[in-house]
């Protein structure tokens, strides 16, 4: 199975131009939403194919309930808490469009509050501008149904930890999805981040090595599971996983453990889907800053 060009990927995201009534309708929605939330229940939207900014304006502006449509998720206790706003809506015979953008509350760091909120509705005008322009360049769009969701989940939240997840589902001629991690210090109210856990780099070598030990152990143990190591392919030897990178997705789970994460067709064949490695604690334990969180 042939590995995507992920570069290029990023690159074509880096590219997209926002058209400015874009920012001002998210921008209006954001600011109305902080004065009023409130729990509703949501319609779908049914319309064609929209450009971005009529798709907000849609799924905004012409009413009330979708403009308040902000729900607490369900059984999330203590300090910080997340709220969904659905900014992108729309369905048609070849498009079906789900985009859901995740709002952090009750963090008394507000300059990290509304940093990560304004990263997260960026985020998503940024993948449903690729898509659009994607279905604008197919010749046969008409006869294609494409789609593309996203949403978040809480992967951690006990009493120091706040970890979440955004994630993007691209369906066009194959199914594609990326996902974004965000772990929070809820007592220090600060962001954490990988090399932040470190006393140096010296960390990338040392989870890269084991990494590369967990997908070989793997493979052997299961047939069915591929990764791409670099090195390791003779039809491809410069190809493949070599080493993660200091903006690698991670959280740290429930037990203390940091989790290492890859998404879609960026060390595996697309069916494997997004793949972790939880890496071992007493491997790592030399280079850690602290103890705080990794145990």
């Amino acid at each position: 199975m042939t590995k995507p060009n992920l570069e290029k990927i990023k690159q074509d995201y880096a590219e997209i131009e926002i058209p400015d009534e874009l920012d001002s309708v998210v921008n209006r929605a954001l600011r109305s939403n902080r004065r009023s939330i409130r729990k509703r229940a949501y319609s779908r939207i049914a319309a064609g194919a929209c450009a971005a900014a009529l798709v907000i304006a849609i799924g905004i502006n012409t009413s009330s309930t979708v403009a308040n449509a902000f729900a607490a998720v369900p059984g999330l206790e203590g300090l910080v808490k997340v709220i969904s706003l659905k900014t992108y809506q729309a369905e048609s015979p070849t498009q079906d469009v789900d985009m859901e953008v995740s709002q952090i509350e009750n963090l008394s760091n507000k300059e990290l509050e509304n940093g990560l909120n304004e990263k997260y509705v960026e985020e998503n005008k940024q993948r449903y501008l690729e898509f659009q322009k994607e279905m604008d360049q197919l010749e046969n769009k008409e006869d294609v149904h494409a789609g593309i969701s996203s949403g978040y989940e809480v992967v951690t939240d006990n009493e120091q930890i706040f970890s979440i997840m955004r994630y993007t589902e691209n369906v066009m001629a194959s199914s594609a999805t990326t996902t974004q991690y965000d772990t929070i210090d809820k007592i220090n109210q600060v962001l954490i981040t990988l090399p932040s856990l470190f006393k140096d780099e010296q960390y990338i070598e040392t989870i890269s090595a084991n990494i590369k030990e967990q997908m070989k152990t793997q493979m052997k143990e299961d047939p069915e599971k591929i990764y791409w190591i670099k090195g390791e392919d003779e039809d491809n030897l410069a190809e493949g996983f070599d080493q993660i990178s200091s903006e690698q997705n991670f959280y740290i789970n429930d037990n203390g453990k940091l989790v290492i994460v890859f998404d879609d067709y960026e060390v595996a064949p697309g069916y494997m889907g997004t793949v972790q490695f939880e890496i071992p604690t007493d491997l790592i334990a030399n280079e850690l800053v602290s103890h705080t969180y990794i145990k």
